[in-house]
């Protein structure tokens, strides 16, 4: 039975940790708007842990696939975009910023909780157990969705952190970077393919800083 399970075991263990990242991560959105009055994702049914609400079919399932089989040095997906209204938001000034910012919060507690949880069990059950195997995905996967969400481009989370923080007469660059963002994201995704490994030393220093933070360096 285990030698059956063994070709897909890559797939379960990256396949559950994205899933579960993806879904707290988009969750997390929804919820520090609905903290702050706007109810667009209660709404719209996104409002909830259930994975199957927030699932993309691309950046969930076809993109984290890929990575898997082509045994790429990390795994990334997203999942659909929750919607907000920051015209409903409470705090008018810094709401989109507290919205931005609790995605890749929740990604980082995540991936503390998975270290420690790492950090406990890997003494007693060894490194080929299945929990180890998905605690260590689970670590690394929300290690690389924080430091990936931080980046300031649309439609990253980082970009709703920046312009969250800076006075309203940056707004026009915001708009720019609304409409640029995308492509200057794809730009950066190419070179990184390409091996140049931008965004890979910027994961390498969030990844060894949590592992060092945790005591997890030697394992």
């Amino acid at each position: 039975m285990q030698e059956a399970i063994a070709p897909l075991l890559p797939f379960i263990v990256g396949g559950s940790a994205i899933l579960i990242s993806i879904t707290i991560h988009e969750f997390s959105h929804g919820f520090a708007a609905y903290l702050q009055g706007d109810m667009t994702a209660r709404d719209a049914g996104r409002l909830t842990l259930n994975p199957i609400a927030h699932l993309d079919l691309f950046g969930s399932i076809l993109l984290p696939g890929l990575l898997i089989l082509s045994k790429a040095p990390f795994l990334i997906g997203w999942a659909k975009p929750v919607p907000y209204d920051p015209s409903r938001l409470r705090n008018l000034r810094y709401g989109s910023f507290l919205v931005g910012i609790a995605g890749p919060l929740s990604n980082t507690i995540l991936a503390l909780i998975g270290g420690l949880a790492l950090k406990f069990f890997y003494p007693l059950l060894g490194a080929h157990n299945f929990l180890i195997l998905f605690l260590a995905q689970l670590l690394l996967i929300n290690v690389v969705l924080a430091v990936f969400n931080l980046i300031p481009l649309a439609p990253l989370d980082g970009s709703k952190i920046l312009f969250g923080l800076l006075p309203p007469r940056y707004e026009y660059i915001s708009h720019k970077l609304d409409i640029y963002g995308p492509y200057i994201l794809l730009s950066l995704l190419v070179i990184e393919f390409s091996g140049y490994r931008i965004l890979d030393r910027l994961i390498d220093f969030g990844f060894y800083g949590i592992t060092r933070l945790l005591g997890l360096s030697g394992l």
